[in-house]
């Protein structure tokens, strides 16, 4: 949450000073850029959060119905899910109790396969996904306080980080389409 009114001078700047005071230049950088990082996430969390409360929908409630609506037949089974969230399978079963527990999506299970259950999307959802979205572009994705060439750069240094630490591998190379 951001203070009522903006600190006097930037408290990271202030740390990451103390670090060096105390002997710990090498890890100063590390320091600052792990806690700017931390704090942004706090700032960014707050603005989505503001938009998407009013809605009753939390971020992850939102990931998981567009995940479900980028989805050929708005179904996926639980454990893709977890994964392409990127969560622990408990996470996204709380999430989608609360989902189910709204109208939002239902589960059934998978046709083929009898020990998966498939969450799929219902009207009511992809009717407020759409609705969260369309708010959540306008109110914070449009213009997020980054200009676009930095957002681009800041997105590409963070997949690299994530990568190098085993977050995800990059695909193989996509053909022409015919």
């Amino acid at each position: 949450m951001a203070p009522s009114s903006p600190l006097p001078m930037d408290p990271i700047a202030e740390a990451r000073r103390q670090w060096i005071v105390h002997g710990w230049t090498d890890a100063a950088d590390g320091m600052a850029a792990f806690s700017s990082v931390m704090r942004t996430h706090q700032i960014m969390y707050s603005r989505v959060d503001a938009v998407l409360k009013p809605l009753g929908l939390s971020y992850a409630r939102l990931e998981m119905l567009r995940l479900l609506t980028f989805t050929r037949d708005g179904a996926l089974p639980m454990a893709s899910a977890s994964a392409r969230l990127q969560v622990h399978p408990t996470s996204v079963t709380n999430v989608v109790d609360r989902l189910e527990r709204d109208g939002l999506v239902r589960r059934r299970a998978h046709p083929t396969d009898g020990r998966a259950t498939l969450v799929e999307v219902t009207g009511a959802g992809r009717t407020l996904v759409e609705e969260a979205t369309a708010v959540l572009n306008d109110q914070v994705f449009v213009e997020p306080g980054i200009p676009a060439g930095d957002l681009r750069r800041l997105t590409q240094i963070l997949a690299r980080f994530r990568r190098h630490s085993g977050d995800f591998t990059d695909p193989p190379e996509q053909p022409e389409p015919l």
